[in-house]
């Protein structure tokens, strides 16, 4: 195994029999591709001890808990997170009645958007550039993986509509085309585990001819679990590359095959997953 301190760890000693077959790829969004809602955890979890608490002063371990849902939790529908949150506030019982799952949501999403806006509306006015909010050498890897003929898919926890959206101002919306699958409060169908399965069936894939990118425990383990091959982003989103320490650990938990800290070193990787080789 690499040290963290390389371009790459390698988790699985299996897989370089199983490399060189990749025709489909399955991202995840925010953390892995964008960075237009860092800090999200930030925000939700005052959310969260404010809707268990109330008035009543926090208690240590209410927030130990909170803290440790939302770090496992990380990439799976808002709207599952705002049910869990529902079932706490009345497992504490220090709020009389809690709120709705939508309700949490709601007010979830008016506290992020606040920065998220801010960030768009400076994409928007010229004053960043999409390479600000993307993990450095993202699209370059996207572009690459199209020229060597893989059909690549988005999925994402973040709401779909809001998704197209922050992908198209991103400028990276073009490599997925219509395959791109955000979450929908009225129906999980663009579940990861749903359109992962959904992948695999309708193109009759073996699992080694998916691969599943991301930044959260959810993707991979859904992917690994369907034996596609699982490449981890464990990257520092303040800056946009390099290692975070906390995601490599949550990557490795859930069964990242290959962990980076960010793309680039897009032609190294790209070598590796499609041309078969040992990996060292």
């Amino acid at each position: 195994m690499t040290k963290p301190t390389d371009w790459l760890r390698v988790n699985n000693t299996e897989l370089p029999q199983r490399l060189g077959r990749i025709r489909h790829v399955l991202f995840d969004f925010d953390g892995t591709l964008s960075v237009l809602r860092q800090g999200w955890e930030e925000v939700m979890i005052p959310v969260m001890l404010e809707a268990i608490c109330g008035p009543n002063p926090i208690h240590p371990e209410i927030e130990v808990e909170v803290r440790a849902y939302v770090d496992r939790s990380s990439g799976i529908l808002t709207i599952r997170q705002m049910q869990w949150l529902v079932e706490a506030v009345r497992r504490f019982g220090l709020v009389s009645q809690p709120r709705t799952a939508g309700e949490y949501k709601a007010l979830y999403l008016d506290r992020l958007m606040v920065r998220v806006n801010a960030r768009i509306a400076s994409l928007e006015k010229g004053d960043a550039s999409p390479a600000s909010y993307l993990i450095a050498g993202a699209e370059s890897f996207l572009a690459n993986l199209v020229s060597r003929g893989a059909k690549l898919y988005l999925a994402s926890g973040t709401d779909h509509e809001a998704v197209v959206r922050e992908a198209e101002v991103l400028g990276i919306a073009r490599f997925f085309e219509e395959r791109i699958y955000g979450a929908l409060d009225h129906n999980e169908n663009h579940a990861k585990e749903r359109v992962i399965q959904k992948i695999l069936d309708e193109n009759n894939l073996s699992g080694a001819e998916l691969l599943v990118v991301g930044d959260g425990p959810v993707e991979i383990r859904e992917g690994a679990q369907r034996g596609a091959i699982t490449l981890g982003v464990a990257s520092d989103e303040v800056v946009r590359c390099g290692w975070n320490p906390r995601k490599i650990e949550r990557l490795e938990n859930a069964g990242a095959d290959l962990i980076v800290p960010d793309f680039c070193r897009s032609a190294e990787l790209l070598a590796l997953l499609f041309e078969p080789q040992a990996v060292s």
